[in-house]
């Protein structure tokens, strides 16, 4: 699925601080704890949660955060869609990933089992 460049251009502009405080709360609001969201960022990107209070405090942006990300091997794994968009369909590779997330995060708050969540095989 093709994405247009303004809105690969505006994803890859947006920092992951802008974006975290969300994510927590979206998870908590469903009974989630930052604990698992930690988990789950930590099994996509390899960060744990030092590496990402120092890429929140430097503002890094989404291009900068998986850039310094190793993605899961699994990471492939996560299909459907999100934000109107089939990811396995995605053809650029920032956005893909950022939506890999965003998957990930929705899973996590809409109650999905943690190892189905972490893909494990």
């Amino acid at each position: 699925m093709k994405t247009t460049p303004e809105h690969d251009a505006r994803i890859a502009k947006m920092t992951f601080a802008s974006v975290y405080p969300h994510y927590i709360t979206k998870v908590e609001n469903k009974g989630r704890t930052k604990k698992e969201l930690h988990q789950v960022i930590e099994w996509l990107t390899g960060f744990d949660e030092n590496k990402l209070n120092d890429l929140i405090s430097e503002k890094a942006t989404f291009k900068d955060f998986f850039a310094k990300a190793e993605l899961n091997p699994n990471a492939h794994l996560i299909t459907g869609t999100i934000c109107g968009y089939r990811i396995e369909e995605i053809e650029t590779p920032l956005t893909k990933q950022t939506r890999y997330l965003d998957k990930l995060v929705d899973e996590l708050a809409k109650g999905k089992k943690m190892d189905k969540i972490l893909r494990h095989q």
